[in-house]
C-alpha cells in the first residue's frame, strides 16, 4: 500500500465553476483517486475554495455584496456542484477556514526566517477607478518577448514567458479596459534565485522518472531560464494578513502564495477533523508517499514552480540553507510534488471559455437538463488530456447515444432483462465453451490494462479500453445469440444458462472497471444485477464547526462554520474480478442512460447563440 495525494486545483469563488474547469481539475482527479482506493492505496483527495484576491472584492462589489457574503455563497455553490459530478473528496474545504489562515502563516514566517522572502520596492498596478491593487492575472497587454497579444500580467501563454505587469506593452486592465496606474510600494519577494538550483535538481529528477507529460515537464524547465523574484505580498485588505505587517492591514499575502498551501492545510484539517490531528504527515513527511497534482494548464507555473519554491524554502533546501519547522506541532521536511498532472483547455463550440463574455456552460445549468455520468464520459472520452479540446452538443449527443446508451447501456439493459425474462435470477452455469472462456479472459484481463492506463494518467485511453471490451461483450451476444435459445430442451437450458451467467459476470467486471469514470451509473448498474449499489461510493456536503475562529480577521466575526464535501470510500470494491453469485435475484430492469433526442442540439446551441461573439480572447 502507497500513501497517495491526490491535490486538486482550488476552484475560484468569484462565481459558479463552469465544465471547462471541471474537465481541468476535477473529473480526472476522481478518476484517478477512485481507481487508487481501489488498487489498494490510501488516497487522500484535497482541495476547496480559492476565496482571497481582488477578483472576489470585483465580483462582490458589481452584486452589492461584501466579499464575505459572496465567497459565503459561492462556496456553498461550488461545493453542491462538486458533489452532484460525483467528485470523491475526502476533504473539500475553503481558504478562508482559520486552520488555512494559521497553516499558511506558519509557512510564510518560516520561510522568511530561512531567508528565501526578500523585501523589495517595486511599482504595483492600482486601477485608477477604485483604487485598488490589480493582480498580474487581471492586466493584459502585449507581450515584449514574442510580441502576442493578450499577455497577461504574470505569464505569456503564446511564448510561455514569465512576466511582470510593467513588462507589458499598452497595459489594461480585464476588469474595464482602463490602464493602470503603477505606484512604489514595497513587498516581500519569494528569492526564486535562490531556490533555482534546487528547483532544477528537482525538475530534472521528475524529467528522468519519465511520467511528466512532456509538454508539462518542458515548460516548467524552460521556466528556469528567466527567474526573478515574485513578490508574495499585495496592496489589498480582502486576504491573509502578513506576519510582522500586522500593523500595515491593507498588505495580505499573495492569493497565489496561500492558494497552494491549501494542499497542505486542507490534509491538516482533514487529520484534525478525523481525530488523529498527526495523520496528514504520511502523505507529507514520508519520502516514499506520491502526490499527484491535477489542475489546467494555465496553473502549470504555480504549481511546478512557486509551490515547489515555498517548500523548498520552508525545508531549507535552497542556496541559502536554513531549518524547517521540526519542533512539536511543527510542519517538519515537506514532500515536494511526485506529478504535475495538467490538462490544456476545454473550448465550446470553437471558443475559449468566458464567463465574462457569456461563453460558458456552468455546472449546474448542465445536471440539471443531463446525467452527471454523460458529462464525465465526454470528459474522459474526449477531453482536453494531452491537447486542447471542442466540447460540441452534436458530439455530446453522439457519445452519449452511440457509446453510452446504445454500447455500455444496450449491454446491461439486455442481459438484465434476458436473465429476469428467462430465469428470474443469475443463473448456474454449465461447462463453459472456448467463446466464453475467451470473453471473460479478455476482460479479467482489461482489469491490468486500464489500470495501468489510469495509473499512468492516460484515461482517454483507459476508458477506449473499457469500451473496447464492452464491444466483445455485445459482439458475444450477437456471436451466442441467446435470444435464440429456446425450447425446455435440457442441453439448450444448460447452454442459455451458461451464456447468461458469462454476461452477468461481464457486465459486473465491466461495471466494475468503468465505475472510476462513471460512480452513478455504477451503481445504478449494480442494482440492476441484484447488488446493493454501493459499487462507486459517493461523496457528502457535512456543515463543520469552524476549528480556529480566532485566526480569522473582523471581517469574519459571527462565523461559525461552513460546508465541506467529505466521504467513507474504503468499502469500495477492490480492483479486480468478483464472482458474482448464482440465485441472485434480477428484476426487470429500466434503463440506466437516458438517451438524449437529436433535437437538444439546435436548442442548445440557440440557448447559448447570443453569447458567443467570434472575437473573444479571453479566459
Amino acid at each position: 500500500m502507497t500513501h497517495i495525494l491526490s491535490a486538486v486545483a482550488w476552484p475560484y469563488a468569484n462565481g459558479p465553476r463552469h465544465i471547462g474547469h471541471v474537465a481541468g481539475f476535477g473529473v480526472p482527479s476522481d478518476v484517478f483517486s477512485r481507481y487508487m482506493r481501489m488498487a489498494g492505496h490510501d488516497v487522500l483527495m484535497v482541495s476547496g475554495t480559492d476565496e482571497h484576491g481582488t477578483p472576489i472584492l470585483v465580483a462582490a462589489d458589481e452584486e452589492g455584496l461584501s466579499a464575505r457574503e459572496l465567497a459565503d455563497r459561492n462556496n456553498r455553490l461550488i461545493v453542491e456542484d462538486l458533489v452532484a459530478l460525483g467528485l470523491s473528496y475526502d476533504l473539500f474545504t475553503r481558504t478562508t477556514a482559520g486552520n488555512h489562515y494559521h497553516v499558511v502563516q506558519d509557512m510564510f514566517t518560516t520561510v522568511r526566517d530561512n531567508g528565501y522572502m526578500v523585501q523589495q520596492v517595486t511599482r504595483s498596478a492600482i486601477s485608477p477607478s477604485t483604487g485598488r491593487t490589480l493582480p498580474d492575472r487581471y492586466i493584459e497587454g502585449t507581450c515584449p518577448i514574442c510580441g502576442a497579444e493578450g499577455a497577461r500580467g504574470d505569464q505569456c501563454d503564446t511564448c510561455g514567458n514569465q512576466l511582470d505587469p510593467t513588462d507589458l506593452i499598452s497595459p489594461r486592465s480585464r476588469i474595464n479596459g482602463e490602464t493602470p496606474e503603477f505606484v512604489e510600494t514595497t513587498h516581500w519577494f519569494l528569492d526564486l534565485p535562490a531556490l533555482a538550483q534546487a528547483l532544477g535538481a528537482w525538475l530534472d529528477e521528475r524529467e528522468a522518472s519519465g511520467t511528466w507529460r512532456p509538454n508539462v515537464i518542458k515548460f516548467s524547465q524552460n521556466l528556469l531560464g528567466d527567474i526573478r523574484p515574485r513578490a508574495m505580498t499585495r496592496d489589498i485588505d480582502w486576504g491573509i494578513p502578513v506576519p510582522g505587517w500586522e500593523d500595515q492591514p491593507t498588505k495580505r499575502l499573495y492569493v497565489w502564495f496561500d492558494a497552494v498551501i491549501g494542499y497542505l492545510s486542507a490534509s491538516v484539517e482533514w487529520a484534525r477533523r478525523s481525530g488523529d490531528p498527526e495523520a496528514w504527515r504520511v502523505w507529507w513527511n514520508d519520502p516514499q508517499a506520491l502526490s499527484y497534482y491535477f489542475m489546467g494548464k494555465d496553473n502549470i507555473v504555480f504549481h511546478s514552480q512557486i509551490w515547489p519554491a515555498e517548500l523548498l524554502g520552508y525545508n531549507g533546501q535552497g542556496s541559502r540553507a536554513g531549518l524547517p519547522g521540526v519542533g512539536p506541532g511543527e510542519l517538519g521536511v515537506l514532500d515536494l510534488p511526485t506529478e504535475v498532472v495538467s490538462s490544456e483547455f476545454l473550448t465550446m463550440e470553437g471558443k475559449k471559455f468566458s464567463s465574462s463574455h457569456g461563453i460558458v456552460i456552468y455546472v449546474r445549468d448542465f445536471l440539471q437538463r443531463y446525467q452527471a455520468d454523460a458529462l464525465r464520459y465526454f470528459i474522459c472520452a474526449a477531453g482536453p488530456e494531452t491537447a486542447d479540446a471542442d466540447f460540441t452538443w452534436a458530439e455530446f449527443v453522439r457519445r452519449t447515444n452511440g457509446e453510452l446508451v446504445a454500447g455500455w447501456g444496450n449491454l446491461v439493459n439486455r442481459t438484465a432483462s434476458m436473465i429476469h425474462k428467462r430465469f428470474g435470477q443469475i443463473p448456474e452455469p454449465a461447462e463453459l465453451e472456448d467463446i466464453d472462456r475467451a470473453l471473460l479472459d479478455a476482460i479479467e484481463a482489461g482489469f491490468t490494462s486500464v489500470g495501468d492506463l489510469i495509473a499512468q494518467h492516460r484515461q482517454k485511453a483507459a476508458l477506449g479500453e473499457a469500451m473496447r471490451l464492452v464491444g466483445e461483450a455485445n459482439k458475444y451476444v450477437a456471436d451466442t445469440q441467446p435470444f435464440k435459445l429456446k425450447g425446455e430442451d435440457p442441453a439448450t437450458q444448460a447452454r442459455l444458462a451458461t451464456v447468461l451467467h458469462t454476461l452477468a459476470q461481464a457486465v459486473t467486471d465491466l461495471n466494475l472497471m468503468l465505475s472510476p469514470f462513471l460512480p452513478h451509473a455504477a451503481n445504478d448498474v449494480d442494482r440492476v444485477l441484484g447488488g446493493s449499489g454501493r459499487i462507486a461510493p459517493m461523496p457528502r456536503i457535512e456543515e463543520v464547526d469552524e476549528l480556529d475562529p480566532d485566526h480569522l480577521p473582523e471581517a469574519f466575526d459571527g462565523r461559525t462554520g461552513y460546508p465541506i464535501i467529505t466521504g467513507d470510500y474504503q468499502d469500495a470494491p477492490t480492483w479486480g474480478r468478483h464472482p458474482v453469485t448464482v440465485g441472485t435475484p434480477v428484476a426487470k430492469p429500466a434503463p440506466v442512460f437516458t438517451k438524449l433526442d437529436e433535437s437538444i442540439v439546435e436548442a442548445e446551441l440557440a440557448r447559448y447563440a447570443g453569447s458567443v461573439p467570434d472575437d473573444v480572447t479571453g479566459s
